[in-house]
């Protein structure tokens, strides 16, 4: 099958058609700089498709295998905040001052993906068939599935939500990878319904891996985090990360699935925690199951659960019936955490014991009544009798009244909060216990997200312990969700586009006649993703081009000035290869 004949967006063999029947894709749209171009040949054997998805650590595109004469998914190592490319929009350069901390994502790419290699038998996990280094970076490839996001699947159910045997027989095998994925020394960090999908064949695939600076914030790489299923120490929190952080993001995932909505983002829920389980799902879903979701979605690492083993037992090994109801009752009142208790040891009697007990206990009783007798009688003589410079009593009384006083006159000085997280400040154990924190969001450019912009009260200014604090808190720039506009009208896509706050531009292909005029056919953004308020949106639309005599107009294109090209990021092919002991990569032919 010529490639000429093959479809780019989903390498289904398509003839001499200019727009897929199956997909849509057209064969004149044009590739996302500064992505891969379409067609673009890597090792003499992947020819480059569409880009399905990109973040901070780099792109994945759909891929034709030349050799094997199938699609496949090929992960292009690609961070644009430390490489850019040479004038050929292929080969990658490290920038200037960079080489270090690309040189370790490179190193902790390469690993990554070796270890996915190793485990491709695993069923919830991508078969990947081998890392291959070319055009100065590495290339992991993976296998192409027929599928759907699980936040696809979600929506298109009548309810938006599904049941709790439903989500056991689709997440359960889910979990097990994760914990398989945990014992071999790798963390996703990323997982959401957008990073799990659903073949046709009904299995769940995690896909989305990544290395870890790509989904920790304030990194050395632009961080993909994912609202509402990014656990807290991902954005900057001083906690360690590690298989509590997944399990934060499978019990969101989980929520998701049996709530019907998602859960409220972990910064949010720090000082304000509102995550719960509504009236009418607590009654239908088993106690243990709500147990298990509010252990796992703790706020603080030390808090939740912390295994994958500890989450398998608490949502599938239902307890006794009346431990059950009791934890049913609780959970829907105040969803906090049930933590297990050691069983109480059984208490061995006899009845000469007791005797001996009972005996024992009414010798000590009188004992003590004659104790407290003269006590009371030293103290009374004490008290009214002795002078007060002997009144060992009243001495007492007075000095505690006294501290009592003191510690209520307590005064604490304001810091100065503006400027610093507010993570760190509302977890921090002195600023709790001196002040209560009521935290207000807002839009602000100019501060960045999670940072402290005002407070209500002045620093320097006294206070006593407990008084409120007002902090205004920024949200950095307005993020605004894309939406998909290929297909539209321009002018409808402009209108819709320009009202949520985007800037539309646009170019423009030459209409061969078969579509219709002012057509959007390609986007220069990734649609259903979030985007800063301003973010410019290039539109690339059909239009009437008149023929002419002349010769046909270039393309103007934008270059950098040409660069020598620089060592590859590491000694060659021959110490990847090294690294990966058997692991089969995929070779040229």
């Amino acid at each position: 099958m010529s490639v000429d004949n093959i479809c780019m967006g989903c390498m289904k063999e398509i003839g001499h058609e200019k727009q897929c029947p199956s997909c849509g894709f057209s064969v004149d749209s044009i590739q996302l700089s500064p992505y891969l171009p379409i067609k673009t040949v890597i090792k003499g054997r992947f020819v480059i498709g569409k880009m399905l998805e990109y973040n901070g650590e780099g792109a994945t595109y759909v891929a034709w295998d030349m050799s094997a004469k199938k699609a496949v998914c090929i992960r292009e190592f690609y961070p644009t905040t430390l490489a850019t490319r040479m004038i050929d929009g292929v080969f990658v350069l490290q920038k200037a001052g960079c080489e270090t901390e690309f040189n370790e994502c490179y190193r902790e790419f390469l690993l990554l993906w070796a270890k996915l290699a190793r485990l491709s038998s695993v069923p919830s996990l991508p078969h990947v068939y081998g890392v291959i280094e070319d055009n100065g970076t590495a290339y992991a490839v993976f296998e192409h599935i027929d599928c759907i996001t699980f936040r696809e699947f979600l929506l298109n159910s009548k309810t938006g939500y599904i049941s709790w045997d439903k989500a056991r027989q689709l997440l359960m095998p889910v979990l097990s990878a994760l914990e398989t994925l945990h014992s071999n020394g790798i963390i996703h960090r990323g997982l959401s319904p957008l990073t799990l999908l659903i073949g046709n064949d009904g299995r769940v695939i995690i896909s989305g891996f990544c290395i870890a600076p790509a989904r920790t914030a304030r990194s050395e790489i632009e961080a993909q985090l994912f609202p509402g299923y990014t656990a807290i120490e991902q954005y900057g929190y001083k906690g360690q990360q590690g298989s509590w952080t997944d399990i934060y993001a499978f019990g969101a995932v989980l929520y998701r699935a049996l709530i019907g909505t998602d859960p409220i983002e972990a910064t949010t829920r720090v000082t304000n925690d509102k995550l719960m389980v509504p009236g009418k799902f607590a009654e239908q879903l088993p106690a243990y199951v709500i147990n298990g979701l509010v252990n796992s979605l703790q706020i603080l690492p030390e808090d939740r659960t912390d295994t994958v083993r500890q989450l398998h037992a608490e949502i599938t090994a239902s307890p006794s019936a009346p431990v059950a109801e009791e934890q049913f009752v609780e959970a829907r009142r105040n969803p906090v955490p049930q933590r297990r208790t050691a069983p109480e040891q059984p208490v061995r009697n006899t009845n000469k014991k007791k005797k001996k007990s009972n005996s024992f206990m009414t010798a000590l009783t009188a004992a003590l009544i004659c104790i407290c007798v003269g006590l009371l009688a030293f103290a009374a003589v004490s008290f009214f009798i002795l002078p007060d410079d002997y009144n060992v009593f009243k001495k007492f009384a007075d000095s505690s009244t006294t501290a009592a006083v003191s510690e209520n006159s307590d005064t604490y000085s304001v810091p100065n909060f503006v400027s610093k997280n507010y993570t760190e400040v509302v977890c921090s154990d002195y600023y709790k216990s001196k002040f209560n924190f009521v935290p207000e969001y807002v839009f602000d450019d100019s501060v960045e997200n999670g940072y402290i912009i005002s407070q209500s009260i002045a620093p320097e200014t006294k206070v006593s312990a407990g008084t409120e604090i007002k902090l205004v808190v920024s949200k950095g720039l307005e993020k605004i969700t894309l939406p998909n506009v290929i297909g539209w009208d321009y002018d409808e896509a402009y209108d819709e586009l320009t009202a949520l706050g985007f800037v539309v531009t646009k170019t423009e292909n030459a209409n061969d006649g078969s579509h219709k005029e002012g057509e959007v056919i390609a986007m220069n953004k990734t649609p259903e993703c979030q985007y800063d308020m301003g973010e410019k949106i290039t539109l690339r639309i059909y239009a009437y081009m008149p023929t002419t005599t002349t010769a046909p107009p270039t393309t103007t294109t934008t270059t950098e000035p040409v660069v020598t090209e620089t060592e590859s990021p590491t000694s060659g092919e021959s110490e990847t290869a090294e690294a990966f002991g058997t692991t089969e990569n995929v070779e040229a032919t």
